[in-house]
């Protein structure tokens, strides 16, 4: 097994700033609309009232119209007083910059470098990897990953390569502040027209890696594929359900037995073994525990390579979503579905099951109790579940639909839980467009049409 050489004195000492070297460009509103100019800052400075109803649309106007709003919302972010994300250099010039999350949590600021691999950037913007590191003197480990990162073999690439921004017991990646920092990061990287979309990848190492499993399934609608190295949550913490569309790696050494990462990352692979075989052609994954590997021993070199191969569907016709509180904080917002009145009442958790069938979308929402089956042979930990699901009888979802996921041109049936909510063509508003542009920040996920429903 290859070993992992920690190169740390081969990094440059020097950061540049610990703020990013981000001169103001130009002002080009492009097509900016006033009025969604004032609406998205309004947002943006946090009144989450919905946009109402706007200008109904012809089908051959919705691109210009995407267009527009998008303008907007990229005027509205240029204004907005917040650390900006520095401009990509080449990462060999350590370009850097930081996020003040010291809002959310006190003291909290992060530093990281942004830069890319390769000679030229493809032509729907640059794959972008997450590298979260370990838990050991954030110094060092900040400066292990630029260097570990610098060698993957992933060109083209950007990389994001933070610093967590403090230490302590019980302090991880997956907190509020950090939250905060990864949809900065993500809505950001998306202004700036220079990362692909449909190309983004979290992965990370050890404490990283636990980072990244968790996000990986909070935040599945936004990535391609994810890859912790070295790791192993409880399920309850990262439920594989969510990584239906997905490419999930996952590798850690078969004599890994600190807080039994090896039987929780074997558990992983049996959980996502089932669910692959129950949605053929979901759940791709590559879950290996490796024989003979320690902590220290696992190569980290294959996780990039394996993942940079997979790029995501924004419009996936098959969405499964259990909606868990990470640090008690819940999204709105999964793919085309959001929530405006959870199901739960904070002893379970919603789930939402969505297949699209032609112009038919089903959709099961239930409340989903669970309880342990299995735990691991040290440390008492969680290892298989036992779920219950319940028919939810509250709620209501907006389902956003495109011309992807259905044909607009005809009428649509919304069915929940059985019973059909909607039967009809569906109308095509600006307002769609601006309120999923303002709960996903996406430009992919800019939809012309939804249908709410309620959950009964």
């Amino acid at each position: 097994m290859k070993k992992q050489l920690f190169l740390i004195g081969l990094l440059p000492a020097l950061i540049f700033s610990c703020k990013a070297d981000n001169p103001t460009p130009p002002p080009d509103d492009g097509k900016a609309d006033g009025t969604y100019v004032e609406y998205f800052t309004s947002y943006l400075g946090g009144d989450r009232t919905a946009y109402g109803t706007d200008a109904v649309l012809a089908a051959d106007e919705v691109a210009e119209k995407r267009e527009v709003v998008w303008d907007s919302w990229k005027a509205a972010n240029r204004a907005l007083s917040e650390d900006k994300l520095a401009v990509l250099k080449p990462l060999e010039k350590t370009q850097s910059g930081s996020f003040d999350l010291t809002a959310y949590e006190p003291n909290a600021v992060m530093p990281y470098y942004y830069g890319t691999k390769g000679a030229a950037k493809p032509e729907a913007g640059w794959p972008l990897f997450l590298y979260l590191h370990g838990s050991g003197s954030k110094a060092n480990e900040w400066n292990t990953g630029y260097t570990i990162c610098s060698r993957f073999d992933d060109a083209p690439s950007a990389y994001f390569i933070p610093q967590i921004p403090n230490e302590g017991n019980y302090y991880r990646w997956w907190q509020t502040a950090k939250q905060q920092a990864w949809e900065k990061l993500l809505r950001q990287a998306f202004l700036s027209g220079e990362i692909d979309p449909n190309r983004v990848y979290f992965f990370g190492i050890s404490e990283g890696a636990y980072g990244s499993q968790r996000l990986a399934s909070f935040y599945a609608d936004y990535l391609a594929a994810a890859g912790p190295i070295a790791g192993g949550e409880p399920m309850e913490n990262a439920p594989a359900e969510n990584c239906a569309n997905i490419a999930f790696s996952f590798r850690t050494g078969s004599n890994d037995k600190g807080f039994c990462r090896n039987e929780l990352t074997e558990a992983a692979k049996n959980e996502f073994d089932r669910l692959q075989g129950l949605h053929p052609g979901y759940y791709e994954h590559d879950i290996q525990v490796v024989p003979g590997a320690t902590h220290t021993s696992i190569d980290y070199n294959p996780t990039t390579p394996w993942m940079k191969n997979y790029t995501r569907n924004p419009y996936p016709k098959y969405v499964y979503w259990e909606n868990f509180p990470m640090d008690g904080r819940y999204r709105d917002g999964f793919y085309n579905l959001y929530v405006k009145e959870r199901s739960d009442d904070g002893s379970a958790r919603s789930c939402y099951e969505m297949t699209i069938d032609g112009n038919t979308v089903d959709l099961q929402v239930t409340t989903m109790t669970s309880e342990v089956a299995e735990r691991t042979s040290e440390w008492n930990l969680a290892k298989t579940y036992n779920k219950t699901h319940t028919p939810a009888t509250k709620g209501k979802v907006v389902v956003y639909l495109n011309d992807e996921l259905v044909d607009l041109t005809q009428p649509v049936t919304v069915r929940v839980n059985g019973r059909e909510a909607f039967n009809g063509m569906v109308e095509l508003n600006t307002a769609n467009l601006i309120n999923s542009c303002a709960a996903f920040f996406d430009p992919e996920r800019l939809y012309p049409a939804a249908v709410e429903v309620t959950v009964r």
